[in-house]
């Protein structure tokens, strides 16, 4: 098998959405298929690596977030089988109720960051439980239920790699540095603790985040990122308990972001870089959800 990144330049800003090709000796699959907006420049960085769209016959979505699984329907309608995760399934098939929600989010930037997500067919839709074995590009790759960022939330292992999705957080190449994405409605502090526990006893050589590409110090980074998820659940509690609304959290968020930055030295066009993946506004809706959930 070979492993190929595929740079999907979302909005034209390079190493912010990957998409993982796996070739086989008689097949290719992909892991991860970007947005709907992504999907020309996924299809010639296949052409590059000579690989057309009959021969992709399986998609892996870690989960069905529009940065992930936009482009999905669209490889079920070439043929190909969509792998995800059972609580994830019924958007693909149907995407109404996602879509829906989205739109309320991104209003008229919907389309402009996003493209079309296409509906699945039933029948391409393959439900995949934790522990399950595919085989795909002629290798036999493990799902891991990896929750705290959805709950539809996959990681895909194949011997000592795996590929995380969102469930190891944010790391882009040339850093150490590492945020965590967590967007409403499903952000969970503990399930996601548990989560980076059950990926750091895995004793992994090299995980492969969706943004952006290969991080091959696992062991390192777990210990690094396992704290951070509570530390930035805990920043918004205390805000919320001091009587602040979003909008002042959200202001004292992105500035401890910057601090964090700084202080791990990364440079301005480093910092602009991840400015530019990684949304605190929608990580303070997703904690704030969280924790009003808590005190309901």
């Amino acid at each position: 098998m070979q492993l190929h990144t595929l740079d999907l330049n979302f909005l034209n800003t390079p190493r912010a959405i990957a998409s993982y090709v796996l070739v086989g000796p008689e097949s290719a699959a992909l892991i991860e298929t970007g947005p709907g907006s992504c999907l020309q420049t996924a299809l010639a960085g296949l052409r590059h690596l000579g690989i057309a769209p009959a021969d992709v016959r399986d998609v892996l979505v870690t989960h069905i977030h529009l940065d992930h699984a936009g482009a999905a329907g669209w490889w079920a309608r070439q043929g190909a089988t969509i792998h995800v995760h059972p609580l994830g399934a019924p958007h693909l098939i149907d995407p109404s109720k996602l879509l829906t929600s989205a739109q309320r989010i991104y209003g008229d930037q919907m389309d402009y960051l996003w493209g079309e997500f296409l509906s699945a067919p039933v029948e391409r839709v393959h439900i995949v439980n934790d522990g399950d074995t595919i085989t795909a590009a002629g290798v036999e790759i493990s799902a891991i239920e990896t929750t705290g960022h959805a709950r539809h939330h996959h990681t895909y292992r194949i011997g000592d790699i795996a590929f995380t999705g969102d469930s190891a957080g944010i790391r882009l190449p040339g850093s150490e540095y590492a945020v965590v994405p967590a967007p409403p409605p499903e952000f969970d502090l503990e399930a996601w603790e548990a989560t980076v526990s059950r990926l750091a006893a895995l004793d992994l050589k090299t995980i492969y985040p969706t943004h952006f590409g290969a991080v091959n110090d696992p062991a390192e980074h777990f210990r690094r990122y396992a704290p951070l998820v509570r530390e930035c659940a805990e920043f918004i509690r205390a805000r919320m308990e001091q009587g602040l609304t979003r909008d002042p959290i959200v202001e004292q968020y992105g500035a401890w972001h910057e601090e964090r930055a700084e202080a791990a030295g990364l440079n301005a066009a480093m910092r602009e870089h991840y400015n530019r993946v990684f949304n605190p506004d929608m990580g303070v809706d997703g904690i704030m959800r969280y924790w009003g959930k808590r005190k309901g």
